[in-house]
């Protein structure tokens, strides 16, 4: 059988609908548990979920799998910041509480993989920024206690636990 090319615009095109379709997972098994168990149950299972996939992430990362796709994950925009794909079908589905806990991602994969610092949002599409930016800093010891108890450990990234506050 002969190797088939694709364009790479045709390739990145894939990964949005994969994308498009992580994001929609993560919608149904959220909404799942938080009408279920109610929101304070519901978010904790979120979060422990969240925390097991980060230290999934970081374990595979560290065999030497790569963490993201490089076409199609993020939408390049020309003279505008790139789009979460993820971000975007969060917002086009009205979910912005349950979205933004699948960004505690970023936090848990870099703290599963080294407790002493942590990926956080700055920017955050979700919470209504025009973009996702992030920066790497050291963990408190709260930051790593609350983390490894398993409660709500929403505080690691402090513009979603904000967010989360709030509503």
């Amino acid at each position: 059988m002969q190797d088939e090319m694709v364009p790479i615009s045709e390739a990145s095109e894939q990964v949005k609908v994969t994308t498009q379709r992580l994001a929609l997972l993560h919608l149904a098994f959220s909404r799942t548990l938080v009408d279920k168990f109610g929101w304070a149950d519901g978010k904790q299972l979120i979060l422990d979920s969240i925390k097991t996939y980060g230290e999934y992430v970081a374990d595979r990362t560290k065999k030497g799998h790569q963490g993201l796709p490089k076409y199609g994950f993020w939408e390049k925009r020309e003279g505008k910041p790139d789009l979460c794909e993820l971000g975007k079908v969060m917002l086009e589905m009205g979910e912005a509480e349950l979205g933004v806990m699948y960004c505690l991602i970023d936090p848990a994969k870099t703290m599963a993989a080294d407790d002493s610092s942590k990926l956080i949002h700055t920017r955050c599409m979700i919470l209504g920024h025009d973009e996702c930016q992030f920066s790497t800093i050291p963990t408190s010891e709260s930051d790593r206690d609350s983390f490894k108890e398993g409660e709500d450990w929403t505080g690691v990234d402090p513009i979603i636990d904000e967010f989360l506050e709030k509503d």
